[in-house]
């Protein structure tokens, strides 16, 4: 069972070339919670089923939904959110490929949650909607390090800082922006939080992962703290997508 500090820190093997060509949808980490099981043809499955089914129609529509279906000891509830920059159509792709990977690592899991560059999906037999969830997180990271750690350190702190400034006062609870860090070198930034959860909600869950960077990314080029309820990133090279 995944606990309030269950937190897996991944190594970001790849180098900036490689990972500015990584497909969008790429799948990042998963959590299958062992809180609870269910049979194959089951109330839940069916419950479960229609849940995911319902995600992915309505999610591509405003890049993020919640559902609950079922009552009592079968009801399923769940929520997918696509990353701001990212399209209708690639929005509804990666959902699809949640809903159909989740089925084969988390096959009879009551409660789970995935992520890929483009989307998260989870969904629980709890009721865990509008509440921040502090107990899926995992890190990931650039092994490149900065010729100046310190300082680079303390630009990062502040661009995400203003970053979730900004996102928490937004309808969408997403930001993205640059800073510049070096002469022709600049830092890029994202921050969001899935809609269930309230504005002020939203900006306490982003200030509590930012104070995780000495622990995710001390140093290091580019690193991500990714969380049920919020998730930022940070690249010295541009990754966000434009119109």
């Amino acid at each position: 069972m995944a606990s309030s500090k269950l937190i897996s820190c991944l190594l970001f093997l790849s180098s900036v070339a490689f990972l500015a060509q990584t497909v969008s949808s790429n799948y990042l980490y998963h959590f299958c919670s062992k809180s609870g099981n269910f049979t194959a043809n089951s109330y839940y499955a069916q419950n479960l089923k229609n849940l995911l089914g319902d995600l992915y129609l309505k999610t591509p529509l405003t890049g993020f939904s919640t559902s609950s279906i079922g009552q009592n000891y079968d009801q399923t509830n769940g929520l997918s959110l696509c990353r701001g920059d990212v399209s209708s159509d690639n929005c509804k792709s990666c959902v699809l490929d949640a809903s159909e990977e989740l089925g084969k690592r988390c096959p009879y899991d009551k409660e789970a949650i995935i992520w890929y560059d483009n989307c998260l999906l989870k969904y629980s037999d709890k009721d865990f909607l509008g509440k921040i969830d502090n107990t899926y997180k995992f890190y990931m990271w650039n092994l490149r390090v900065v010729s100046k750690p310190e300082y680079f350190n303390a630009k990062t702190k502040e661009l995400l800082g203003n970053l979730a400034e900004n996102a928490y006062k937004k309808k969408n609870l997403y930001a993205t922006g640059e800073m510049e860090i070096e002469e022709n070198k600049k830092l890029n930034g994202l921050v969001q939080c899935t809609r269930d959860i309230s504005n002020e909600d939203c900006k306490k869950c982003l200030d509590g992962i930012i104070t995780e960077l000495p622990s995710c990314c001390d140093g290091k080029e580019g690193g991500r703290v990714v969380g049920g309820s919020c998730n930022f990133r940070y690249e010295i090279y541009p990754f966000i997508n434009t119109p």
